[in-house]
C-alpha cells in the first residue's frame, strides 16, 4: 500500500474515533440525566420537599459519581477493546459492535419511548425513557457484553489460540524483566562487595591511627579529635557514609581487640557529627 492509502485509512481511523468520543460524551450526559432523573423521582414520591431534595444533593453526587465512573469504565472498555486483543474478539472489536457498546443508553431510551406510546402524563412516559435507557444499558454492559467476549474466547479457535499465545508471551516479558532485576541486584551487590574489599585494604592503616587516638590521655584529647575530624573527612571523600561506617566499625574492632574498651565507636560519632551527612545517633 502508498503513502497515499495509508494517510487515507488514518484519517479514517482519526475521524472514527473523534465520533467515537463524541458519542462517548453524549451518551455521559444523557446517562447522567437518566440517573438524576431517577433520584429525584424517588425522592419526591417518598414525600420530600424540593428544598429537601436540594440539600441531599451532596450525598447524591457520591452516588451520581460511583454510577458515571462505572459508565466510564464500561466505555473505555469497550473502545480500546479495538487496540489491544482485536484477534481475540473478532465481534466485539469491530466498528458496529463498539458503536452499538457506545451508544446503548441511547437505544435505551428510544426503546423506552416505543413502549411509552399512548400513555397519558408525561411523567410516566419520561419514567419509561429513563428505565429503558437503564435496563438497556445494563443489560449490555453486564449481561450481554460479558457473556459474548467469552463465547468468543471459547467457541473461535483463533482467538483461543491469540490469548495463549499473548499469555505466554505476557508471562515470558514477566520472568525476563524479573531475571533483569535479579541479575541488576546481583551485580549491585556484588559491587559493593568488590568496594568493601578495596576499602578494607586502603582504610586499614587509617582503621589503626584512629583505633591509636581512642587510646590517648585527657592532655591530648583535643589533638586527637582534630586529627579524628581530618581521618574522617579522608573517608568520606573516599567514599562518602558507607566508608566511614566502614571505618568507625574497623577503627571500633581494633580498639576493643586491643584496648577492651566497649564503647569507642560512640566517641568517633561524636568526632565525625557534621562530616558530610555523618550525624551522631540521639541519645534520648
Amino acid at each position: 500500500m502508498d503513502d497515499n492509502g495509508q494517510s487515507e485509512l488514518g484519517g479514517i481511523s482519526m475521524l472514527r474515533t473523534r465520533m467515537l468520543r463524541s458519542m462517548h460524551f453524549a451518551s455521559t450526559i444523557w446517562f447522567i440525566v437518566c440517573v438524576g432523573y431517577i433520584l429525584i423521582l424517588a425522592l419526591r414520591q417518598a414525600g420530600f420537599h424540593w428544598w429537601v431534595i436540594f440539600s441531599l444533593s451532596g450525598h447524591s453526587a457520591l452516588i451520581v459519581l460511583l454510577m458515571v465512573s462505572l459508565y466510564l469504565f464500561a466505555i473505555f472498555r469497550g473502545v480500546s477493546r479495538t487496540q489491544t486483543i482485536e484477534l481475540e474478539h473478532p465481534l466485539t472489536s469491530t466498528k458496529y459492535y463498539v458503536a452499538f457498546y457506545v451508544t446503548a443508553p441511547f437505544w435505551g431510551g428510544v426503546a423506552g419511548c416505543i413502549g411509552m406510546l399512548g400513555v397519558d402524563t408525561a411523567v410516566q412516559f419520561l419514567t419509561g425513557v429513563v428505565l429503558g435507557t437503564l435496563t438497556t444499558t445494563f443489560l449490555a454492559w453486564v449481561v450481554v457484553d460479558p457473556v459474548t467476549s467469552l463465547l468468543e474466547t471459547v467457541l473461535v479457535p483463533e482467538s483461543r489460540a491469540h490469548r495463549a499465545q499473548r499469555l505466554a508471551l505476557a508471562k515470558a516479558e514477566r520472568e525476563r524483566r524479573q531475571k533483569q532485576r535479579e541479575c541488576l541486584l546481583a551485580q549491585i551487590v556484588a559491587e559493593e562487595e568488590a568496594e568493601k574489599q578495596h576499602w578494607q585494604e586502603a582504610l586499614k592503616p587509617q582503621a589503626e591511627r584512629l583505633a591509636g587516638l581512642l587510646a590517648v590521655d585527657e592532655t591530648q584529647f583535643k589533638k586527637a579529635e582534630r586529627e579524628a575530624v581530618g581521618i574522617g573527612l579522608e573517608a568520606w571523600q573516599l567514599g562518602g557514609l558507607s566508608c566511614m561506617r566502614q571505618l568507625c566499625a574497623m577503627a571500633a574492632a581494633i580498639s576493643r581487640q586491643r584496648y577492651r574498651e566497649e564503647s569507642v565507636s560512640e566517641y568517633i560519632s561524636v568526632w565525625w557529627d557534621g562530616i558530610g551527612t555523618w550525624r551522631t545517633p540521639s541519645l534520648t
